[in-house]
């Protein structure tokens, strides 16, 4: 257990920017405004609209508000029928992640475990017990929590891993409702343009009434379109964004938190969890099974060499 500093070690002398505590801007991740999705949003819009102003269309010509209720209710009605009602729930909840990007920036995150690794090293892991009940971060004042009461190592990163491994899935699950709406709305769309197209056929005597309306008939497929390419599918990928996102930074926790359980230097922390941050999954991966490889060489080597005659 490491919560005492080791015998013959020097105490570390705080750098600038490490030898304190926590800053309430490194404890605070915030809530940044996408942009992205507000500006990717209105030039979808813009530009569909603006197009059918270019061709001499009328804004009055796809405001239907028969054709939306449709869609909407057809929609969202097929998503309840197909979605468990917990997840449903998340799901709707988990619409704030695609207008608002809560996750702590990696460095905030970084800045954060070396001012609790430091302070590790000075005064032992005890010192963190006040501190790791503040913590705002749910995932780290657990793993705070539990390195600080002294559990093994290993059961630390079997506990914390599980929680991010369920998490991911948890989340996962929720982004796919989108993306479920993303694959009925179209079809809605297509069921509320026959609909029309029904009404159109009782008036066959009238051909001017059939054509105005054959166009109001098909506003339904492009709201049912348009609603699932606009804003369902892309609110889908961008949940699974932010899925990967988090899913790092709690890794990145949990390596700093095991750091500093092993009382391991904060400067070497630092330059550990830099470079985890910028470690792609594809060559983390490739350097774990090129040992396993590698190991084979030297047992070439060691064979008994054949005997001169």
């Amino acid at each position: 257990m490491a919560d005492q500093p080791k015998p013959g070690t020097q105490p570390v002398k705080p750098s600038p920017g490490q030898g304190k505590a926590p800053t309430e801007k490194a404890k605070k991740a915030g809530s940044r405004p996408d942009f992205a999705t507000f500006g990717g949003i209105l030039l979808a819009l813009g530009g569909i609209v603006g197009g059918l102003l270019m061709e001499g269309g009328r804004i009055k010509d796809i405001s239907q508000i028969t054709a939306a209720f449709i869609v909407l209710g057809g929609t969202f009605g097929a998503v309840m029928v197909s979605t468990p009602l917990a997840v449903l729930r998340g799901a709707l909840l988990r619409l704030v992640h695609v207008i608002l990007d809560t996750t702590q920036p990696p460095d905030a995150a970084i800045e954060e475990l070396i001012g609790y690794a430091t302070k590790a090293r000075k005064n032992g892991l005890v010192s963190l017990e006040n501190e790791a009940l503040e913590v705002q971060d749910p995932f780290l004042r657990k793993a705070l929590t539990l390195a600080v009461d002294g559990t093994d190592l290993q059961e630390i990163r079997n506990m914390m891993q599980l929680e991010i491994d369920m998490a991911e899935s948890r989340a996962t699950a929720e982004a796919k409702v989108f993306e479920s709406a993303g694959g009925y709305s179209p079809t809605i769309g297509i069921i509320g343009a026959v609909m029309g197209l029904i009404q159109v056929m009782k008036n066959l005597a009238n051909i001017e009434e059939v054509g105005h309306g054959i166009a109001v008939a098909f506003v339904a497929t492009v709201y049912g379109v348009g609603l699932a390419n606009i804003l369902l599918l892309p609110a889908s990928t961008k949940i699974k964004a932010r899925i990967s996102s988090d899913t790092e930074l709690k890794e990145l926790k949990l390596e700093g938190v095991v750091a500093i359980v092993e009382g391991l230097n904060p400067k070497l922390i630092r330059s550990k969890l830099e470079a985890y941050q910028y470690a792609a999954k594809g060559d983390e991966k490739a350097k774990k099974k090129a040992p396993a490889k590698a190991e084979k060489v030297p047992g070439a080597a060691q064979q008994p060499a054949p005997a001169k005659g």
